[in-house]
């Protein structure tokens, strides 16, 4: 160690001899990723669009923060069968202020779900903003009972949020929300298509991928619906779960490729949708989640 230190002093000292200024040899700046806001696992060394879900694509993705999010009813008391406005409010949880920025995602501000607590009926509708940035919808729901509300939102400076939020309607004895259901993954028809369901594994797993592949027919007249090639709201049996997705793979054809990460086991209702020749198809599909073991 000694002599390899007495070396450097005498490269040092020939250098300043030499009259050669000193190299200084800069480091390269690390790189930067840019990630897509919609869909993290979706990496690119140089800005640009999501592949996937057509976001702009940002220079990291801040922590994740849940928003304060604020549902009035007009009427207080819903009747089922009779129109309600639905307001949604969204606050900053690191000072209490509303937002008044957010982001369109799929062509929209705001996506808003409703589901019914026996999971029967089923709405994707977009609440409009106004001028004091109150979301406002107006549903008819069509029966008593509890109601599950799921907004999906950017806002601007955060992440995306999924929130829930409860509506009850009048009438009907008070139950937990969800109902029991049995495995269903038979081909479904609605309004111009016939949908079919094959996944990877057959037998989906609690916390590990499963590929799920939806097989469209006609394959022809197929067209974005809202920004993207398919839509998909997954939800556990006691509402309790709920995830939106889009599609993994598609290219307007009539395969489209979801991949989706069951939390829990169980069995899941599956909603997606469609749009072929102007017209939107929603089928269910109802998937048995086994544990991991």
């Amino acid at each position: 160690m000694r002599a390899l230190f007495i070396l450097v002093l005498a490269l040092a000292a020939f250098g300043q001899q030499s009259g050669k200024p000193p190299v200084n040899v800069e480091e390269p700046e690390p790189a930067v990723d840019f990630v897509c806001p919609m869909d993290p696992d979706v990496h690119s060394p140089t800005p640009g669009k999501c592949p996937r879900c057509g976001m702009t694509l940002v220079p990291g993705i801040p922590d994740p923060i849940e928003y304060d999010l604020h549902l009035r009813t007009k009427p207080a008391a819903p009747a089922a069968g009779k129109p309600v406005v639905l307001e949604f409010e969204v606050s900053d949880p690191r000072d209490n202020k509303p937002v008044t920025e957010f982001l369109i995602v799929h062509e929209k501000l705001y996506h808003l779900f409703l589901i019914s607590q026996d999971l029967q009926w089923f709405a994707h509708e977009h609440p409009v903003r106004g001028k004091d940035s109150v979301f406002r919808y107006t549903a008819t729901f069509p029966k008593p009972g509890m109601y599950r509300t799921l907004s999906d939102f950017y806002p601007k400076g955060g992440t995306p949020q999924l929130l829930t939020k409860t509506v009850i309607v009048p009438g009907a004895p008070l139950q937990p929300m969800g109902t029991k259901l049995t495995a269903d993954l038979s081909p479904k028809t609605s309004e111009n298509l016939t949908v079919s369901l094959k996944m990877e594994p057959e037998q989906p797993i609690a916390g590990t991928k499963t590929l799920m592949f939806f097989h469209l027919d006609p394959g022809e007249g197929l067209e974005k619906y809202i920004g993207a090639w398919g839509h998909m709201l997954a939800a556990s049996e006691d509402l309790i779960d709920t995830i939106h997705s889009h599609p993994f793979l598609a290219n307007g054809g009539p395969q489209v490729q979801f991949n989706m990460i069951f939390p829990r086991p169980g069995v899941y209702r599956v909603w997606v949708q469609f749009q072929r020749l102007g017209v939107v198809n929603t089928v269910k599909f109802d998937v048995p989640v086994n544990e991991l073991k």
